[in-house]
């Protein structure tokens, strides 16, 4: 089987590239339909983001998960500062205001996606702890050539 994984620079060239979109789009301000379902698509987008860049860069490691939950929470206190800002700086109301609501949505997101990503880090080493017992580590594929 032909190993179809990203090398390093992939990675943070395809992060580097969605950091930028996501820039954008949190720079423009939320279409009308939209706007009843605001809390709930911040919470959606960092739930996403957070498994996102976890598949990329994380594994199992609980100290990159914790860096990364870390990084998209001041990213997105970031981003509603920089909203507020951009209103006075253009002035023209180009985005919403500050919104202390919106960073508890984030949090949201972060907290149901690390929920999961512990349930499943659990599982995996609760896993290769029963096979080390048995022995059977070394017939999992890709074992026999660490």
């Amino acid at each position: 089987m032909k190993n179809t994984s990203l090398t390093g620079t992939q990675k943070l060239l395809l992060a580097f590239f969605f950091f930028i979109v996501v820039v954008i789009g949190f720079m423009l301000k939320l279409p009308s339909a939209f706007r009843h379902v605001d809390k709930e698509m911040h919470a959606a987008f960092y739930f996403l983001a957070a498994a996102f860049l976890n598949l990329l860069f994380v594994g199992t490691k609980l100290f990159r998960h914790v860096l990364i939950f870390v990084v998209l929470y001041l990213f997105g206190a970031g981003i509603e500062a920089v909203q507020e800002y951009s209103n006075r700086f253009f002035r023209k109301r180009i985005h919403g205001r500050f919104d202390p609501e919106d960073l508890e949505w984030n949090l949201k997101g972060l907290v149901a996606f690390s929920i999961l990503w512990l349930l499943y880090t659990g599982f995996v080493f609760l896993y290769k702890k029963s096979l080390d017992k048995t022995g059977a580590v070394e017939s999992l594929p890709g074992k026999r050539d660490q």
